[in-house]
């Protein structure tokens, strides 16, 4: 079942390790067919070293397991909430990369400083709400899902494709599996050049503002806009 997306998501899971996106085994990344209504994502606690396509697990858009011999990732609430929300997209991974999750565990977003933010992310990306004990302890998972769409109310998740979630860490998305993985990878080298500009700055004394909004649409646009020039 699900074959060429179980080797699609198992591939852009073993992408977290090569990009030094995750340690040990904290991270998970997903995909779905749209036509189906069914996700696949990695199992919970497998170690990439480890990791096979025929392990993937395929779970329904209410989290019951379709197919696979191992639990699926315990973020899978969270993924499903993204893709029922989120209509265009394939795909969703989680990480604890150390830049991004830094500024989640400073409850800040992080601002666009620069063109290579601009060229990704149209605008700030935004970082979430403190969870209420009542959402930590009831579906708490599920409820990381719903906080993020909260978030992102009245944005485009296309033209912002990640999230902080507040004491946590990031979540991305994409088109598919593999993009999502980009976008992680792009979003934590976005977040450390945010860090590593936040501290010159204080260094040096300068003030903690963003770039200029006609720099960030012009590098968004150009990329991203209705009339996109980058690329072939």
């Amino acid at each position: 079942m699900l074959e060429q997306l179980k080797q699609q998501v198992y591939e852009a899971n073993m992408l977290l390790p090569k990009y030094n996106l995750v340690v040990m085994t904290w991270g998970n990344v997903s995909g779905i067919d749209r036509e189906s209504g069914l996700v696949v994502i990695k199992p919970s606690g497998v170690e990439y070293s480890k990791l096979r396509p025929n392990m993937m697990t395929v779970v329904d858009l209410d989290g019951n397991i379709v197919e696979g011999d191992l639990r699926p990732s315990s973020d899978t609430p969270t993924h499903i909430e993204l893709y029922k929300a989120f209509k265009t997209i394939g795909g969703v991974t989680h990480t604890h990369s150390s830049k991004a999750t830094a500024w989640a565990q400073a409850g800040k977003g992080i601002p666009a400083f620069g063109t290579t933010h601009a060229d990704n992310f149209d605008g700030e990306i935004p970082c979430t709400r403190k969870m209420t004990q009542k959402e930590i302890v009831t579906e708490y998972e599920k409820n990381t899902g719903l906080v993020i769409i909260e978030t992102l109310s009245g944005k485009n998740p296309e033209r912002m494709p990640a999230v902080l979630v507040h004491s946590h860490g990031p979540f991305t998305w994409g088109k598919d599996a593999v993009q999502s993985v980009e976008e992680s990878l792009v979003l934590e080298n976005v977040a450390m050049l945010a860090l590593d500009k936040v501290l010159l700055n204080n260094i040096s004394g300068s003030c903690y503002n963003p770039m200029q909004e006609e720099l960030l649409r012009k590098h968004f646009d150009r990329k991203h806009g209705p009339n996109a020039y980058y690329g072939q």
